[in-house]
């Protein structure tokens, strides 16, 4: 008899019941929620007369909206202040856990639910939010669920679900200098493509992810729906525990909970649905060109053809070359931008702001590039400038702001105008995902958004290292 996932593990131990509909009765450890999906939910249960399950599974945070440039209440838009007022509400009435502006503990919920130990391995964990799946990097099952859905886990703790199948992605040997986590990712849904993980949850493995880390491990998981996966995961180990401990939220029997984690990684003879292998050497830093995530291309490649391109991809690129106005077959890289972002749930954390302080180090801006980094929470924020990261940025002519979710969807003042191209280290490059219809994005890797923002082009970083 063969050896079972963790997503096996970790399914069976929160189900409930299976439902008529073939369905999973499934039961939330982690419910993580903030201010724009949330306040229909409340008002569901109000409506219905009912109360919170388990108020000391949920955690509130402020991202989505918030300006980064001036915090100060009441907010200038007014739409943006209903919605904190109603978070702000919400929370005090129903007895939640809530980190405000003064807790100095808010953030992008993906960046400080891992960095106050509430994401813990073996979890299930649901947020109102897309990327949710970024807490798969310890070993937990996570995923993002609509508002009505946000309703019925603040009700009953639970949640139906079809149990996705398991596709285990190797990713072997050793990525070269110049290489990050944003450029596996980046290189898997280019490779599986943005449907590729429809009815999955991937799981990640292989001596490129076991020597990446843990901020690195996060930036692989959270991009996972962007290749159409339910949720992806990472087994849990010793960087696990090793980040885990001391952290305020973590559990207070650290060697019993350690020794538990333990047992819910994969065994070495589990069954997968599929196993796909990436040879991690052979991959170099990525960009896309298009109006998805899966369509990238290597620094060194061109844009391209799209006579060259499968058959069910070419619509796709026609559409987006319409859009972007770039030629197919020239080269990806000296592509002008003129916007440099380093910032959202993808690549916010202290280890993104230092590669990319790094390359900026003693230089400048490229004239006329506007030029921003936004970390993603207040503690990371606090941590950079304990390093002197802040006087670097400044230095070289961006702008240092506070934390949030800014320009990766611009629900907030920080927006492309017109035709403007960003160099962004964000998720999405969908058309008006950073606020103007017709703006475009290029997704990369925070130190090669530094790059491009010094010579106001797509740059090779590995020409600053």
């Amino acid at each position: 008899m063969s050896g079972k996932n963790l997503l096996d593990k970790v399914w069976n131990l929160h189900t409930v019941r299976e439902l008529p509909s073939g369905q999973t009765q499934l039961f939330v450890g982690l419910h993580l929620i903030h201010e724009v999906t949330s306040p229909q939910a409340f008002q569901m249960l109000r409506e219905k007369g009912l109360k919170v399950a388990y108020p000391q599974n949920t955690f509130a945070t402020a991202d989505h909206i918030v300006p980064t440039d001036d915090q100060h209440r009441p907010f200038k838009d007014e739409l943006a202040e209903g919605m904190m007022a109603a978070l702000e509400k919400n929370v005090k009435e129903f007895n939640i856990n809530y980190f405000d502006f003064k807790s100095n503990k808010q953030g992008i919920v993906h960046v400080i639910g891992p960095e106050l130990g509430l994401t813990q391995p073996g979890m299930t964990i649901v947020c109102g939010d897309s990327h949710t799946s970024t807490h798969g990097a310890f070993g937990s099952i996570a995923f993002g669920i609509g508002t009505s859905q946000v309703r019925d886990v603040l009700a009953t703790q639970c949640i139906a679900m079809q149990k996705p199948k398991a596709r285990r992605i190797n990713v072997v040997g050793k990525l070269r200098g110049g290489v990050y986590s944003k450029d596996v990712i980046l290189t898997i849904i280019r490779k599986l493509g943005v449907n590729g993980g429809i009815g999955f949850a991937y799981e990640y493995a292989g001596k490129a992810i076991d020597n990446m880390s843990m901020e690195e491990r996060m930036s692989i998981c959270n991009m996972s729906i962007e290749g159409g996966a339910r949720a992806g995961y990472i087994n849990p180990d010793q960087k696990t525990f090793d980040y885990l401990k001391g952290k305020e939220f973590a559990p207070k029997d650290f060697n019993k909970a350690v020794n538990w984690w333990k047992s819910i990684a994969s065994d070495e003879d589990a069954d997968y649905d599929d196993i796909v292998e990436i040879d991690g050497s052979e991959i170099e830093p990525m960009v896309t060109w298009g109006i998805n995530p899966g369509q990238a291309a290597g620094i060194s490649e061109n844009f391209p053809e799209i006579n060259e391109l499968p058959g069910d991809e070419r619509e796709t690129a026609k559409e987006a070359y319409e859009h972007t106005s770039y030629e197919p077959g020239t080269p990806v890289k000296g592509t002008e931008i003129n916007v440099a972002f380093v910032g959202s749930c993808t690549n916010s954390r202290i280890s993104d702001l230092r590669e990319a302080a790094k390359i900026v180090s003693s230089k400048k801006v490229a004239k006329n590039i506007k030029a921003f980094v936004v970390p993603g929470s207040q503690q990371v924020k606090a941590a950079a400038e304990q390093e002197g990261l802040d006087k670097i940025f400044v230095n070289a002519g961006f702008q240092w702001r506070d934390a949030g979710c800014s320009m990766c969807l611009a629900m907030n003042p920080d927006k492309l105008q017109g035709r403007e191209i960003c160099a962004s280290s964000s998720n999405r490059n969908f058309k008006g995902r950073q606020g103007s219809a017709a703006g475009r994005t290029i997704l990369m890797s925070p130190a090669m958004v530094a790059a491009a923002a010094i010579e106001g082009k797509v740059a090779d970083v590995r020409d600053y290292l």
